[in-house]
């Protein structure tokens, strides 16, 4: 089992990194302006591709439409979205307020919306235009102590597969991936949650959340990478409203 105290990249940026080594021009987003600037140098200087850094909280309502206009002025037009936002905090059910639920649906449910709304125009003059939302396999199989994310991104699904079908006569194709426990700075933060609830240890609980894989352990970055890379790639054509689980093996169901 990989120790906690040295972090993969995270989903997203392994993401990034893995479109521009396919020869694609990024965009990437973070609310930290210096940290999101030094990752796009870093992909860049990796791939020698066009990287740009956008700061901006997407759970602002002003934010999504700039984002992407500023895209797609830089690119002169836009092929593939993938919304992506860190999820809500942990809790149950009684100990969150109607402040806590809104500020989740802002944040995990109408970034997609928001995202894609200003996407639209710019993703209709495509001739390969693919969306990906990511959300979590928590959609499929909650996960105790995360209320937030288990209903709202629920609701992201919803979207995903209902604009799969309202949008592909227009060429666009929506899909999701459902990652599963995958190592980064997040899942270190619910590992350490866990284990002053339970009165354990971190390394405890990232054992414990391990074994419920087949395969023994969480997932890497880069391997969330290689599922969003196909999915938005030419490569799938014929796959729409699909709802990937890239999660080890972890959701126990058939369906």
């Amino acid at each position: 089992m990989r120790s906690y105290h040295r972090l993969q990249p995270r989903p997203g940026y392994a993401t990034a990194l893995a479109l521009a080594r396919e020869g694609c021009r990024v965009a990437i987003n973070s609310r930290d302006e210096a940290r999101v600037a030094a990752a796009a140098q870093g992909i860049a200087g990796e791939t020698a591709a066009r990287v740009i850094g956008l700061a901006g909280d997407v759970a602002d309502p002003d934010v999504p439409e700039r984002l992407v206009g500023e895209t797609a002025r830089a690119f002169g037009g836009l092929d593939i979205l993938i919304t992506n936002a860190g999820g809500p905090p942990p809790g149950a059910f009684e100990s969150l307020n109607e402040v806590a639920w809104q500020k989740a649906i802002d944040l995990s449910l109408m970034s997609h919306v928001r995202l894609i709304q200003a996407a639209l125009p710019y993703l209709r003059q495509s001739k390969a235009a693919s969306v990906l939302t990511i959300t979590s396999y928590s959609v499929k199989q909650p996960i105790p102590n995360l209320v937030l994310s288990n209903s709202i991104r629920a609701a992201t699904v919803g979207l995903t597969k209902s604009l799969a079908l309202e949008l592909g006569p227009a060429g666009i194709r929506f899909n999701s991936i459902l990652p599963a426990w995958t190592e980064t700075e997040r899942v270190s933060d619910l590992m350490k949650a866990r284990a002053a609830q339970n009165h354990t240890t971190l390394e405890q609980e990232i054992a414990r959340q391990s074994s419920d894989s087949p395969l023994g352990r969480m997932g890497q970055p880069e391997e969330f990478a290689n599922a969003a890379v196909f999915l938005v790639s030419p490569a799938a054509s014929y796959i729409t409203g699909v709802m990937l689980a890239v999660d080890g093996g972890m959701y126990k169901g058939t369906l």
